[in-house]
């Protein structure tokens, strides 16, 4: 066990170090971000080069999603469900995958549960590991300013969806450029998922769903296709979109009240589980992403579930300590300074 003066971070039941930035050095930090930020503004410079290929491609995608209604009643109710794992397992491919396992680095995972999670990464179709990872890790060091991706600031529809839309603000190609992403580099799941990316999603986003449904229980190739592909895919998008915009606008603020994030219990269930998003800023380097364990978080319980197995390993949570304390520091009140975490050890 290490410890550190006023600061603690359990690792599957061991307390490792961890030492806290000062919330003077945090809103220093913040404040110089947002001042580069209204230089830039100054400038007059913000990117609004329409990438016409992608409004055109979402459009098209969101129209399909739409017909994609008319089609369920007329498919079979294993479509049903098989559309509905199929969600899930893009879900994780996010939730366990490239945010909380490569981007925030929260746990260890073996081999064979890397590949699993780079596959359910590559149906959910949202940019490979590396660059997703390496554009998260500025969002959180550079959030709500031009170097964030989807900088909240620039409004719901921007956060949403309006970020692809136009090209990258040039910080956020800059600063991308400066960050350590060696780990990323050094993994060989998440190379090989680069190198043959656009092979694995025509084969993980559209073939495998639409395929499955056909050839073992004689839905419809068209049935398959709209619901288990574009209607599945669509609502995944927007379900994780909902993270860059309804989370960062509308919610509580229990554990930091001067940063955007918000709790979100609406995104915490699409989602499942990411929706504890003052949280996640206040702490990104715990696995759980919320004070509050297994409770309304399926992404936790299958990590939990992974490392029963044998497959993940070394989870990081935040103490109790340092959450009961910096909600008496920073929070809004909204949660109150009591110790809600349903996964304390004995």
């Amino acid at each position: 066990m290490v410890s550190v003066p006023g600061a603690s971070v359990h690792q599957d039941g061991e307390t490792v170090a961890w030492e806290p930035r000062g919330h003077e050095e945090e809103l220093n930090a913040a404040m110089e971000a947002r001042s580069c930020a209204r230089d830039e503004k100054a400038d007059g410079w913000r990117s609004n080069e329409i990438v016409w290929r992608n409004v055109i491609l979402m459009a098209l995608l969101h129209v399909g999603a739409v017909y994609s209604l008319l089609v369920i009643p007329r498919a079979k109710a294993l479509t049903w469900v098989w559309s509905y794992v199929c969600f899930i397992m893009t879900a994780l491919g996010v939730t366990a995958g490239v945010h909380r396992l490569w981007s925030h680095r929260s746990y260890r995972a073996k081999l064979p549960l890397r590949v699993f999670l780079a596959a359910a990464n590559s149906m959910a179709f949202q940019n490979d590991i590396y660059e997703w990872a390496r554009d998260h890790r500025v969002h959180h060091k550079f959030s709500e300013t031009d170097a964030d991706p989807h900088n909240a600031t620039r409004g719901f529809f921007f956060a949403h969806i309006g970020w692809l839309f136009v090209r990258k603000h040039r910080d956020v190609i800059e600063k991308g450029k400066k960050l350590d992403v060696t780990d990323l580099l050094a993994d060989p799941v998440v190379q090989f998922q680069r190198k043959y990316y656009k092979t694995s999603v025509l084969i993980m986003c559209f073939l495998v769903p639409t395929m499955v449904p056909w050839y073992f229980w004689g839905e419809t190739l068209w049935n398959s296709y709209f619901l288990a592909s574009i209607l599945r895919y669509t609502v995944s998008l927007n379900v994780t979109w909902l993270v860059n915009s309804a989370a960062h606008m509308y919610g509580n603020r229990p554990y930091d009240q001067n940063i955007s994030p918000r709790e979100n219990r609406w995104v915490t269930f699409g989602a499942i589980g990411e929706g504890f998003h003052n949280f996640h800023h206040t702490f990104p380097f715990d696995y759980s992403t919320s004070e509050f364990g297994l409770r309304f978080n399926p992404t936790t319980c299958f990590i939990d579930l992974m490392c029963w197995m044998g497959l993940a390993s070394n989870r990081k949570k935040a103490s109790v300590e340092i959450i009961q304390a910096r909600k008496l520091r920073t929070g809004d009140g909204s949660y109150g300074a009591v110790n809600t975490r349903q996964e304390k050890e004995a």
